[in-house]
């Protein structure tokens, strides 16, 4: 789809998916769509990665369609061709950086300090991924990042879990968590599709509506 909102405000979390076989990507995609998570992340992990893109890019329309693992211009390019309707980096570098600002689909770039999310301001980006969240942090690092940039708005991604994607969401500027543990790769390799239509919608369960904390 061509996302007219942010990424980060299709779904309270977005799936972060390693995909092997670009034959699983299209009833994963649906999969994840009946649980109500209209959001997907295909990171750049597997040498079929691209292959699965442009398949749920040509037969399930109705997903956000995000490509993560992004590491350099040529592949924000290659990500671009295959049909990603917004892109995530774990990090940036000046040359990614440059050729991110310039694409004409939301992006996502990782930040794990104040320096990167200042470098990543003064490029009028305010949308970013806190990435590894867990290891950089966790929500008490994020709320003290948030305290001097209320501008900017958070995808934690790294260590989130059904256990703690509240504790994240709870964070001021935290509209929506990334996390692996929606598709793993035990239930794609046996084609489990009910499975991860029931994590989706336990996930989504979990997350409850946006503001909202109460356990």
């Amino acid at each position: 789809m061509s996302l007219s909102t942010s990424p980060l405000d299709v779904s309270p979390v977005i799936p972060v998916v390693v995909i092997d076989d670009p034959a699983t990507a299209v009833p994963l995609a649906r999969a994840l769509v009946t649980g109500g998570v209209a959001i997907i992340e295909v990171t750049l992990r597997t040498p079929r990665a691209l292959d699965a893109v442009a398949a749920i890019a040509a037969e399930v329309p109705e997903i956000a369609l995000g490509v993560g693992s992004v590491l350099t211009a040529a592949q924000v390019d290659q990500a671009l061709a295959a049909g990603a309707d917004f892109l995530v980096s774990p990090g940036t570098s000046p040359a990614l950086l440059g050729r991110l600002v310039a694409v004409p689909v939301p992006v996502l770039p990782g930040v794990a300090t104040v320096s990167e999310v200042l470098t990543a301001l003064d490029h009028g980006l305010s949308e970013l991924k806190f990435f590894p969240a867990g290891p950089a942090g966790g929500p008490a690092y994020l709320t003290a990042i948030g305290g001097p940039v209320p501008q900017v708005r958070f995808c934690p991604t790294g260590g989130v879990t059904a256990a703690n994607l509240r504790d994240y969401l709870a964070v001021p500027g935290v509209p929506a968590v990334g996390g692996t543990w929606l598709t793993p790769r035990s239930l794609i390799e046996a084609e489990d599709w009910a499975g991860i239509t029931a994590l989706a919608t336990a996930a989504v369960t979990s997350a409850g509506t946006p503001g909202d904390t109460a356990p």
